[in-house]
């Protein structure tokens, strides 16, 4: 029995030769092409990075290249396990999308490893046809409307920030001082667009206000914008 355990773990059935090494990686070649151009056309960042567009494709090939060392040898594969378990990611992933990226690419090289490659061009077919047509789905941003006034005008703007947006809009930050008031209120997007359409320019009708000094709008979003 510790022999037939010892020979199930030790030897390696059925290797990869050197034609079937080369299809493997021109299959994830092909297909990690696909998911770099996915990326690149759904994503709708302010910032777009090139850098982990290409990380991806990297990782489809190292992926496939673990996969066909790894081959059907039992050992190999729990060391392999072992020693990839002390790696440690501290990347921050700015966007969500970005997490599906990685394991799309992770799947694929796995797939691509083994000779699969029937599963790995449907998966990548359907996923790819997924986020072209979702992927331009944005966030619904929040915007702060700041605003400095006079400790009179607080509830001039209290009611104007009422009748604007139809009473949606947060006062989430109220700063008072001895003659001066910080009110920051929090709103959306589309009730600011809501708003002006009906309106006209609200940021100009508030700070035409009397007693109000200054009005900043500051787009809150996963990402850097401006």
């Amino acid at each position: 029995m510790k022999e037939f355990l010892y020979n199930s773990l030790m030897t390696t059935s059925g290797a990869l030769t050197l034609t079937d090494v080369v299809i493997n990686f021109l299959a994830a070649c092909i297909i990690s092409i696909l998911i770099y151009t996915s990326y690149r056309i759904s994503h709708s960042g302010a910032v777009y990075s090139q850098r982990f567009n290409v990380s991806l494709v990297m990782l489809v090939l190292v992926t496939t290249l673990v996969m066909n060392v790894i081959g059907n040898n039992i050992a190999l594969s729990l060391g392999m396990v072992g020693a990839l378990s002390i790696v440690r990611f501290r990347t921050a992933i700015k966007d969500p999308r970005d997490t599906a990226y990685i394991f799309w690419s992770i799947a694929v090289g796995i797939c691509c490893g083994v000779s699969d490659y029937l599963i790995a061009g449907i998966g990548t077919f359907i996923i790819f046809m997924f986020l072209i047509l979702f992927g331009f789905v944005k966030d619904n941003e929040r915007i702060l409307v700041v605003m400095k006034l006079d400790t009179g005008a607080m509830e001039t703007v209290e009611s104007m920030m009422t009748s604007l947006f139809q009473g949606k809009a947060v006062l989430r930050v109220q700063n008072v001082e001895a003659d001066r008031v910080e009110m920051i209120y929090e709103i959306s997007e589309v009730l600011l667009k809501k708003a002006e359409k009906v309106n006209g320019n609200c940021v100009k009708q508030i700070s035409g206000t009397e007693g109000i000094h200054s009005v900043s709008l500051v787009r809150q979003d996963d990402e850097i914008n401006q």
